[in-house]
């Protein structure tokens, strides 16, 4: 049966206290939305409907063509958004999901239970709930003695007897889109002046048509995001999840508590992380790699058998067999060959280091291409800025840079050439050649 699939995301979320629109605030490292949206696709629904509101552009600015849009300009309840969306559907027929666009931690399992739930109801509207002890204010429900739901009382209208009942309403629906488009018609409008989607039921009711409910067996699943205070609840569940999900599949994690993995980030096989480690962004990790303590890495390509200690990365590449650390730096455009070695508080920037090279520490390398088996000593720096423009440096395999060398860009090392400690180069070296002093100048070869 064809499944479409409509996201509430137009209210504002006042008590966010916030410029961004709630859906865009992000949970390990994705808005709110990418997984709603991401769930609906993953269970098979056409391309989503998200009825937008509060900070349209930029949730469409997020989402792109990922999904279909619909337009609540005025917030006149979660009905009247649903029936926003009826223009921007495909097709009247077949099934409907609605979800909440401020709940990402429903999960497939789930979702497809409720779609089954409805296909197997002859009623037209199947319905999410959850047995808890905190109401979180949400409408209670109402069952009948076949386990049919009768009723959802609002916490504000129920009565003694009805507050003290546990099984609440979570807000997610699948329901007949025949019957949807016809029912949306006949709500009233409420004392708030607003046009409630939980009024579809008693409707349903009146009709004598049956409201089937699956109760969410984890209770983690339906929170809803309305606070800072649920942001926060709501990482730490992703959090955990990821993590759980990659020591499943083989990456040991020394301590999940202070370990910080965002769901976009791959991991091979028995690869470690050690704690206080943020890996982010479209982070690929290799097998058979150590990472931190105290690393953060952003948007990375590591590759295989790679030792990383208290290290900062951002957009960097680095190939198989490489150690580094501590205290390094790889910013934007770094590129560490095979088996290149990094010593403490180093740092490059837009330069590749060719295989086997090997850098001291407290050297800084940038906007070069430095050859295989060259070794930088320790306080090495390149000189790439005048001030206006940068400028390369070009090193041959082979070379030997002394300690506290600068080059001075641009500059041209050739191949087994040499320079001495302290050496200011500021001019081109031929290979073979050894420079010393300040300018550099080549060392005169004994008769």
């Amino acid at each position: 049966m064809k499944l479409s699939s409509i996201i509430l995301a137009a209210g504002k979320g006042t008590r966010m206290y916030s410029s961004l629109p709630k859906v865009l605030h992000r949970v390990c490292g994705l808005p709110i939305i990418h997984y709603v949206v991401d769930m609906a696709n993953n269970i098979g629904a056409e391309v989503p409907v998200v009825v937008t509101g509060h900070g349209a552009d930029q949730v469409k600015d997020f989402l792109g063509d990922r999904v279909k849009y619909a337009s609540q300009t005025e917030q006149l309840g979660t009905g009247h958004a649903v029936l926003c969306a009826q223009d921007s559907m495909n097709s009247v027929d077949g099934l409907i999901l609605v979800t909440p666009g401020d709940m990402p931690l429903f999960t497939e399992q789930t979702l497809k239970k409720l779609v089954e739930l409805q296909v197997a109801n002859s009623g037209p509207m199947s319905m999410l709930t959850v047995i808890s002890e905190d109401s979180h204010g949400f409408g209670r429900i109402i069952r009948d003695t076949d386990e049919s739901v009768l009723a959802i009382v609002e916490e504000a209208q129920a009565t003694p007897d009805q507050l003290l009942i546990k099984e609440l309403n979570v807000g997610a629906y699948c329901f007949k889109a025949v019957w949807l488009w016809n029912a949306l018609k006949k709500i009233k409008l409420s004392p708030k002046g607003e046009y409630y989607l939980t009024d579809l039921v008693e409707i349903a009711v009146n009709e004598g048509l049956k409201v089937a409910a699956f109760v969410v067996p984890d209770l983690d699943e339906t929170l809803g995001i309305n606070t800072r205070i649920h942001l926060a609840e709501a990482e730490t569940i992703m959090r955990r999840r990821i993590l759980r999900s990659l020591m499943l599949s083989g990456v040991t994690i020394i301590n999940p508590e202070s370990t910080y993995i965002e769901s976009s980030v791959k991991i091979g096989q028995d690869t470690i992380i050690q704690p206080n480690t943020f890996l982010r962004g479209k982070t690929q990790i290799g097998t058979g790699c150590e990472i931190g303590p105290n690393t953060i890495i952003t948007d990375c390509q590591v590759g295989n058998r790679v030792k990383i200690l208290a290290a900062v990365m951002d957009k960097a590449i680095v190939e198989d067999d490489v150690d580094m650390g501590p205290f390094v730096r790889l910013r934007k455009g770094a590129h560490l060959g095979q088996h290149v070695h990094m010593g403490n508080f180093g740092e490059v920037k837009d330069s590749y280091l060719g295989e086997g090279t090997k850098m001291g520490h407290f050297s800084y390398i940038g906007n070069a291409t430095i050859g295989k088996d060259v070794n930088i000593g320790a306080g090495t720096i390149t000189c790439n800025y005048d001030g206006e423009h940068k400028h390369p440096t070009v090193i041959g395999d082979n070379v030997f840079i002394g300690s506290d060398t600068m080059l001075v860009a641009p500059l041209n090392i050739g191949q087994n050439a040499h320079t001495g400690a302290g050496a200011v180069v500021i001019h081109d070296v031929e290979p073979g050649d050894t420079v010393v002093g300040v300018p550099a100048k080549p060392l005169r070869k004994k008769e």
